[in-house]
């Protein structure tokens, strides 16, 4: 008698502050998905708009965690995980709507890959939907993230399922034992790069990000987030990224480039002073620069986790190209909830 595979349990965690005009969008294309064992969570981060009542009136399956006050993106999504009950653990923001096989392929890109502790899916806009926001994120040697593809017609250039270094938090699936080994989202910083950093604690184990094309979001894209708030967290948690996850050794291969890279960004800056987003970005890195001790005291355990060579991490490390666009020289955020 041949037995069917007991279906994997997926742990759905949904961010939320203030965007009951998202909810019904993002949560009725989870209904429609064609995997059969889902759990949702929306962790609410004090919402003072119709979000909780909106999710007990007309969404009753889903697990409702009001935490009361805003915890961040890190912090909703933690609340999230640690409830979570599922042996895959996904976040999504509540500014999207999937296809319906997207969980199903997400689970089938796991089966296929043991090596893989993430899975990183294609993201399209919402209102462009032939216009890529991701296909799995980079992170160049001189310290700079950012999306494949962002603002490419999606012509099947990236219809391959290959490695990438990491997920875009908008739509990032996890194994729960790789979570069980590194750690959850950090939560000092709170929005904006904290994706980045757990590829990083995941990469230095050894654990692989693999890419699934045919798992599908569409995004709506700093629907809920983005401007000054967006800018002064990337300018500090690129900063936060270096000091506590770059190991030591590329360190001394691309300090002048990690250098330059933030000189420019810096420079760029400056000449947008004009601009509130661009002030914001100085203040950020600013902030990076006066609580650098913070992440020094967590780069020893980071570090002393590294399992993998210097030859594998400049396999999963992208050159540096100026041609490659960086989400974070955009303007517009890899994910938007939460703050």
């Amino acid at each position: 008698m041949v037995q069917r595979q007991a279906s994997t349990l997926v742990s759905v965690i949904i961010p939320n502050w203030n965007g009951a005009h998202h909810l019904p969008t993002c949560l009725d294309s989870l209904r429609r998905q064609t995997h059969p064992s889902v759990e949702v969570i929306v962790a609410d981060n004090g919402s003072t708009d119709s979000s909780l009542a909106l999710l007990n009136s007309d969404y009753v399956e889903v697990r409702v965690l009001a935490l009361g006050e805003n915890h961040g993106f890190t912090g909703a999504c933690n609340t999230g995980i640690r409830a979570a009950r599922g042996e895959i653990i996904v976040l999504l923001n509540n500014d999207t709507e999937t296809d319906p096989c997207w969980l199903e392929e997400v689970v089938a890109a796991f089966r296929r890959h043991p090596e893989a502790g993430i899975v990183a899916s294609k993201m399209l806009l919402f209102d462009r939907r032939n216009v890529l926001h991701t296909a799995g994120d980079f992170y160049r040697v001189d310290g700079i993230p950012g999306n494949r593809g962002v603002w490419q017609q999606d012509k099947g250039q990236y219809d391959q399922e290959e490695y990438v270094f990491s997920a875009n938090g908008g739509s990032a699936a996890y194994r729960q034992s790789l979570l069980d080994q590194v750690g959850v989202l950090d939560q000092d910083f709170f929005f904006s790069c904290e994706d980045v950093d757990l590829a990083w604690r995941a990469q230095l184990t050894g654990w692989r990000c693999i890419y699934a094309p045919r798992a599908v979001v569409y995004h709506k894209l700093s629907a809920t987030g983005g401007g000054a708030t967006a800018s002064f967290y990337d300018g500090r948690n690129m900063i936060y990224l270096l000091a506590k996850d770059y190991p030591a050794d590329l360190w001394r291969t691309y300090g002048g480039a990690i250098l330059r890279a933030q000189l420019r960004i810096t420079t760029e800056a400056l000449r947008a002073w004009r601009g509130e987003a661009a002030r914001a970005r100085l203040r950020g890195q600013l902030a990076g620069l006066l609580t650098l001790p913070r992440m020094f005291r967590k780069r020893q355990g980071v570090q002393r986790s590294r399992t993998v060579s210097r030859a594998y991490l400049e396999d999963v490390l992208t050159p540096i190209d100026e041609s490659s666009r960086s989400r974070y020289h955009t303007g517009q955020k890899g994910h938007s909830t939460g703050t």
